[in-house]
Formats: C-alpha cells, sequence, structure tokens
C-alpha cells in the first residue's frame, strides 16, 4: 500500500502526453518495474484482447531422473528420511550431480509435445467437468528451451504457450511429466486424461518454478500496429531489460529457495503415492479452489 499511496499522489504523471517510466519507478521498490508504456485504443482489455501467454518453469533436472521402482514400497507407511537418502543418490553420485544426457533431453521434449493442440484439460484443474466446454484449451508449444547450472545444480526451463490456462493446469501438467520421465506412469496416461470422463488423480508440481513470462497480442498489434497512432504490443525494445531483471531477482530467487530448502526434493517423496488413474474422492486442493480463467 506504501508504494500505491506514492504512485496516487504523484497521479499527474500519468495523465501527462510524455509519460516517463523512470519517473514511476522512482516510487517502486527494485523488486517491482515498469519496463514500457505505451498508448492503446479506448477500447482496449488486457485480458480480452490477449491471444496467447507464455510462462515458463524452473525445475532442476535431477527430477526426470529414472527411479528405481523396486526401491518404492507404496501401501506401507512413508519413511520420509529413507526416501530422501534414497533420491539423494543417482546412479552412485549425489543427485546436484546429475545432468540430463541429451538422449533424456530428447526423451523430455517428447513427453512434453503430447500437450500441444487443442485436448480436453478436465484432469488438469479443479472443479470443470469433462464436458463443460471450459476444459477445451489449446497449447501452442511446450517445450525444454535449455538448461542450465547455477550453485553446481542444474536446471531445466521447462516453456509452455497456450492461448489461455485454468487454474492449476501447468502444474499438473509438470507433475504428470516428471512422472512419466521418472518411469512412474507410462506416456499414454497423458491421452487418456484427456479422454476420460472420470477425475484422475494428477498432483501438483510446486509453485516455486511457475513464472508468467509474456503475453502475447499479435491480433491486436496486426490490426492497430501500423495504423500510425499506435505501436505494436511485442515490447521487443525492453526484453534485454526484462531479462536482466528476470534473473536478478526472479530466477534468483527460484534457485536460492529450492537450493535451501530442497523443494523438488522433498516433493518427490510423495509423487509414487499417485495413482494417476480415476479416483472417487476429490482431495482437498480440488474442494479448496475455485476455477479461474487464464490462471494455474
Amino acid at each position: 500500500y506504501e508504494y500505491i499511496i506514492k504512485l496516487y499522489k504523484y497521479q499527474f504523471f500519468f495523465a501527462a502526453e510524455n509519460i516517463d517510466r523512470t519517473v514511476i519507478n522512482q516510487f517502486l521498490p527494485d523488486v517491482i518495474r515498469v519496463f514500457g508504456i505505451k498508448r492503446v485504443t479506448k477500447s482496449f482489455n488486457s485480458k480480452n484482447h490477449c491471444d496467447a501467454r507464455t510462462y515458463r518453469y524452473i525445475i532442476p533436472s535431477f527430477a526426470f531422473a529414472l527411479e528405481d521402482q523396486s526401491l518404492l514400497k507404496l501401501g506401507e507407511e512413508v519413511d520420509e528420511d529413507e526416501r530422501i537418502k534414497q533420491l539423494s543418490i543417482i546412479d552412485g553420485k549425489p543427485y546436484t550431480d546429475y545432468r540430463l544426457s541429451p538422449e533424456s533431453l530428447d526423451r523430455l521434449n517428447s513427453i512434453l509435445k503430447l500437450f500441444e493442440g487443442s485436448h480436453n484439460f478436465h484432469n488438469f484443474t479443479s472443479k470443470v467437468k469433462p464436458l463443460d466446454p471450459r476444459a477445451r484449451r489449446y497449447i501452442i508449444s511446450f517445450s525444454c528451451v535449455e538448461t542450465f547450472v547455477s550453485n553446481d545444480m542444474e536446471f531445466a526451463v521447462l516453456e509452455i504457450k497456450g492461448q489461455s490456462f485454468m487454474l492449476h493446469q501447468i502444474r499438473k501438467m509438470v507433475a504428470a511429466v516428471v512422472a512419466i520421465a521418472r518411469d512412474m506412469v507410462s506416456k499414454e496416461t497423458i491421452d487418456e486424461a484427456f479422454k476420460t470422463m472420470d477425475k484422475m488423480d494428477i498432483p501438483l508440481a510446486p509453485s516455486l518454478g511457475l513464472c508468467l513470462c509474456h503475453v502475447h497480442y499479435d491480433n491486436y498489434s496486426e490490426r492497430y500496429g501500423t495504423d500510425g497512432l499506435h505501436e505494436t504490443l511485442d515490447w521487443k525494445e525492453c526484453e534485454e531489460e526484462v531479462e536482466t531483471f528476470q534473473k536478478t531477482y526472479i530466477l534468483k530467487h527460484m534457485i536460492d529457495t529450492e537450493i535451501s530448502e530442497r523443494i523438488t526434493l522433498k516433493w518427490l517423496i510423495g509423487l509414487p503415492f499417485y495413482s494417476f488413474s480415476n479416483r472417487d474422492v476429490l482431495p482437498a486442493e480440488d474442494e479448496a479452489q475455485e476455477v479461474v480463467h487464464n490462471d494455474v
């Protein structure tokens, strides 16, 4: 509220013909920045005129390592300390040493690609019935665009572009991808999730790695971007500045939190105990959440 009040006091800056973003940024903390300002049509609506959104999910690559299924004792009480010990060693080495091989990366991308196209995603959200038109969403692309090493741990950058998303959709999609990559379930699970009328037992991947990276206004830009009065809404002129900000603040927070709290490692403890099959009772997460459009 402190920053809202400061901006309200200086609202005349927003009414001026030539708005200076550097002035606005003077009243904002370093973790909140204005990168660009553009004049739009009177009827412009930032949500309704959006053609697509691009999200990134940053996750340690060891999450995709094959797991020895013989070590799992399903049906028994989970010994978290024992599970942590099992997960902490991959191929005889510390889990932090794991690196995606070219073959593993190709396999990962082949799994991600299964989500592309128009599908019924009712199993990847909450409280949306299979015959509800809102369940059908179009995924334009889904791939691992890069890997990088930070603090001796490799991270994978999963990038997904879609027309719109539902509550928890991306996190449930990532959870399914991890389970398939670890050979806990087959690739056919995804197709089954699209086609079945029943609700399937699919967990949520951690929220830490998810970030909205780009909002696309291609149709608006094509219609108004060359009329001599307005500009295209592609923000190419500030891409470098945005990328620097993301690395300095957002990515750093993700990596530091992941390493210090072992978010993904602890999440993997319970992953084998989800059936990824039909279920009769909705878990608490579904009962407590309402569906919202264009959210994750």
